[in-house]
């Protein structure tokens, strides 16, 4: 017990403290990633240069090094180049070498975050993850499955403590710091200024409109001299209670008053912090008192108590500090929320017009809004150019406003009076969202746009993708949502282009890009296929190829598919033909869609040559078109002989949900034998993983020829492109030589996937062995797959078979009547073997593997995982 205690606190401390040597990098099993591809990670770092943290999708070993790693991986390196660069490296290329940004600290530890969401790499510098962003990079091409993080270093050792993976926060999204309404393109004059100012809403706080002449509808009169100082009515009467009137020429008499004090009390309210002497401090107490503001009046109370017990503090002649308690104190100013103002007071001057200095009318609605042009000016630089470059506005009390939608533009109204977004849960959510957003965009208000497009893509679903997608995708500033967009309809291909045609809506750019999307998620080519043709003819019905031929036999292509003709013959090449069954392929042959469309007839064409001869042209390997899409997979690579990485272990997990148990117990898959069962033709024990001796399945009539089989059904709703499997002996010395392992897409037409003729490779007991599928034949899906012997002269084939890591036993026996050469079953042991040139026993593990095996093909499935993919 106490040896155990001490390798907890070693563990413990390890987990506090870690020094990483030159050129090596620490893995620990507690750094990894909850959801694959999203994630943050919090540390402490003590180096000279090259705090490296390394993400993967497996985990690499002590000696790992970023500079020989050929697999897919993200490294984030702060400190380069002695401490002065940071660098990012995807696949060991640099695609990030940015000058002075997240360097090291040698001489105290320095608090750091990384985060990664779907390829937007994040890094802030702090104790507080995901505030105080430094860098954002977002990857083109994402890497969405690493989730294994080490901490590495270069040449020098590097010091990391208080270690922490993260999940992402619900708000994650704002932290897309390039979200925003800042990319006009008009070419008017104020273009420049007008992109700078929606760019930074920082630089446009209530600070800049401080004591300002512009829209200002009240005057302080302050002192003998009478200076005169100019203030906005809705903001201080939000902030205390002030002498003011519904007219416009308010004048507040501050006889008694001096211009410090009231600078002070104005800074304040307009800031949220202020200082002034301490022999003025009485004087601005009384000022807040008088006008009822509280918070400040609150705090001069509680500095003047501190002052009278300790009077060296009053007599010290310094400023004193007032500053508004912020309730957010590591983010930038915000309006109204960081600062003295009451925003249910605000609110209510908002809903009752009080003060109010513009009408805003929307055509066809009318009077829909009674604001401040302050407040308005304050959020959106279009609204302050409108009212201050001397346009009509600027005179006028009156704004008309058309193609506006009203709902929208009183959700845009309430942020601007509250700083938050407020939408009613309704049927019509989704829509005044979208519309919010637009809005948002087209009058710069760049946090409620950010907000929108954080609630937006938290609330994005295979229902709303189309729409949001049709809407977003003719402005500029929308790009990061549109890719999002695409990337979801890409996922969820087969549910977007059935449950509803508004695919038809998109335009050529964004169908094109969810076509050749990589993580383009369906259960066949068909159906990109068929999409295709929907999409071109514009069609407002579910159809398929075969409707589109049947057409074609009563109309021409340019009556059918109009002006998206061209579209048509742009979009084809990017089905992959070759990947299609080759019976769909000679039916696609045989079809109108031949006759009449020429590229259709060369991708045919090409489909049937690679089925039938496989990939004869050099560079096919690595081309796309024979390649299968590869997000519409789970990945279960081949690592070594024996080990759980099959197809039919993870079955037995049901999918990645639970701990392992028999698949056939669980239903999962379904095996049946050649020969009927027996003591010793039980198909669970076929997958258990506890080693069994031997089990034989029998031998049986099929299409004049005998032959014995195990035969595994993976479920309707699955389907396997096989590259790899593995086999086991038993413990019998009748080795295995001659097999054929089979697929089949419906247990009834079987397709050879790899033939052995007398292969020697068993040769002992409880061996293991293992074999590629290679060609065509290797893209293929199938449902069922099966081992058989065919036997033109062996009586009987003896079978124990353990797919994916799980043993069997099965034993039946038979005998030959040489009359009439009829098989009769027999389940009594016989007192002695067969001689071995009839009889055979095959024990294997079965793994069957695939690089992306696995593949979903009914609609249910595929929507119920989000990623499209088993996981």
């Amino acid at each position: 017990m106490a040896f155990f205690g001490e390798e907890e606190m070693i563990e413990e401390k390890e987990k506090k403290f870690l020094t990483v040597a030159p050129f090596q990098c620490a893995w620990r099993k507690d750094l990894k990633f909850r959801e694959a591809g999203r994630g943050c990670v919090a540390f402490d770092a003590f180096a000279h240069n090259d705090v490296t943290v390394v993400f993967r999708e497996n985990v690499g070993s002590q000696h790992y090094h970023y500079k020989r790693d050929n697999s897919p991986h993200y490294t984030v390196i702060l400190g380069s180049h002695r401490n002065r660069r940071l660098k990012i490296e995807v696949d060991g290329k640099t695609v990030v070498d940015e000058e002075g940004v997240a360097l090291c600290c040698s001489s105290m530890f320095q608090s750091y975050w990384i985060s990664i969401y779907d390829g937007l790499i994040s890094v802030g510098k702090g104790r507080y993850p995901f505030q105080n962003l430094v860098f954002q990079w977002l990857d083109s091409n994402p890497n969405c499955s690493v989730r294994y993080i080490g901490l590495s270093s270069w040449d020098k050792h590097v010091g990391y403590r208080n270690v922490n993976v993260l999940p992402l926060p619900k708000n994650h999204m704002l932290l897309w710091k390039q979200v925003d309404s800042g990319e006009y393109e008009g070419t008017d004059d104020g273009e420049e200024e007008l992109e700078g100012g929606q760019m930074s809403y920082e630089r446009r706080g209530l600070e800049n409109f401080l004591e300002s002449w512009e829209l200002s509808d009240v005057l302080f009169v302050v002192g003998k001299e009478e200076r005169l100082v100019p203030a906005h009515k809705v903001i201080l009467q939000a902030s205390g209670n002030f002498p003011l009137s519904s007219s416009n020429e308010d004048v507040i008499q501050l006889q008694d008053a001096t211009y410090p004090i009231l600078h002070a009390l104005l800074q304040y309210i307009y800031t949220g912090h202020t200082q002034i002497s301490e022999s003025q401090l009485g004087s601005l107490w009384a000022l807040s008192l008088q006008f009822e503001v509280m918070p400040l009046g609150k705090l001069c109370e509680e500095i003047v108590e501190r002052f009278k017990l300790n009077k060296k503090l009053f007599d010290s002649g310094k400023n004193v500090e007032l500053s508004y308690p912020s309730s957010q104190p590591h983010s930038c100013m915000a309006f109204p929320s960081q600062l003295p103002i009451n925003v249910q007071r605000l609110k209510q001057l908002q809903s009752t017009g009080d003060y109010s200095d513009i009408n805003i009318y929307i055509e066809g609605h009318g009077l829909v809004a009674q604001p401040h042009k302050v407040i308005l000016s304050l959020w959106s630089v279009p609204f302050s150019k409108m009212f201050t470059n001397g346009m009509s506005e600027s005179s006028s009390s009156e704004v008309f406003l058309r193609d506006v939608s009203p709902e929208a533009f009183k959700v845009m109204l309430e942020f601007m009076y509250s700083g938050e977004l407020s939408l009613e849960d309704s049927t019509e959510f989704g829509t005044l969202l979208l519309q919010a957003l637009l809005l948002a965009d087209q009058f710069g208000v760049t946090l409620l746009y950010q907000e929108c497009c954080k609630t937006l893509l938290e609330c994005l679903s295979e229902d709303s993708v189309g729409p949001i997608l049709q809407a977003v995708s003719s402005i500029p500033s929308c790009k990061l949502i549109e890719e999002t967009c695409e990337r979801k309809f890409a996922m969820h291909f087969d549910y977007c282009t059935t449950t509803s045609l508004d695919f038809i809506l998109l335009d050529e750019t964004n169908f094109s890009n969810i076509i050749q999307h990589q993580d383009l998620t369906v259960t066949s080519e068909e159906r990109v296929l068929n999409a295709i043709f929907m999409w071109c003819m514009r069609d407002k019905e579910l159809c398929g190829w075969e409707v589109v031929a049947e057409l074609l036999a009563l109309s021409t292509p340019e009556l059918l598919f109009g002006d998206r003709l061209q579209s048509l013959n742009n979009l084809l090449p990017f089905v992959r033909f070759p990947l299609m069954p080759y019976d769909l392929l000679k039916k696609l042959g045989q079809s109108n869609l031949r006759r009449h469309v020429p590229i259709f007839d060369d991708l045919v064409r090409e489909g049937i040559s690679y089925a039938e001869f496989g990939s004869l042209r050099p560079g096919n390997d690595q081309n796309p078109r024979f390649q299968h899409r590869r997000s519409s997979y789970k990945e279960h690579q081949y690592i070594c002989d024996g080990d759980s990485n099959g197809v039919l272990y993870f079955a037995g997990t049901s999918y990645g949900e639970h701990q392992w148990i028999n698949p056939v117990l669980a239903k999962r898959i379904t095996i049946t034998a050649s020969s009927p069962p027996s003591r010793y033709t039980d198909p669970k024990t076929l997958v258990s993983r506890t080693y069994q001796g031997t089990s034989f399945a029998g031998p049986c009539m099929e299409d004049g020829h005998i032959r014995a089989w195990w035969m595994v059904d993976i479920g309707q709703d699955h389907q396997l492109m096989c590259n790899h499997y593995t086999l086991r002996q038993d413990g019998s010395r009748a080795f295995i030589r001659f097999w054929n392992l089979q697929g089949s897409p419906d247990g009834k037409t079987w397709t050879d996937l790899r033939v052995h003729e007398n292969d020697q490779t068993m040769c002992k007991a409880d061996q293991f062995a293992s074999w590629p599928i290679t060609g065509p034949h290797a893209l293929l899906p199938f449902r069922f797959f099966r081992v058989l012997r065919q036997m033109p002269q062996i009586p009987t084939i003896c079978a124990s078979a353990s797919w994916n890591s799980m043993r069997s036993s099965r034993k039946c026996k038979f005998k030959k009547n040489l009359k009439d050469c009829k098989w009769e079953h027999t389940l009594i042991l016989a007192s002695k073997r067969l001689n071995m040139g009839a009889f055979f026993s095959i024990s294997v593990i079965l793994t069957l593997y695939h690089a992306s095996s696995i593949k979903l093909s009914t609609l249910q499935l595929h929507r119920h995982y989000v990623t499209g993919s088993l996981m």
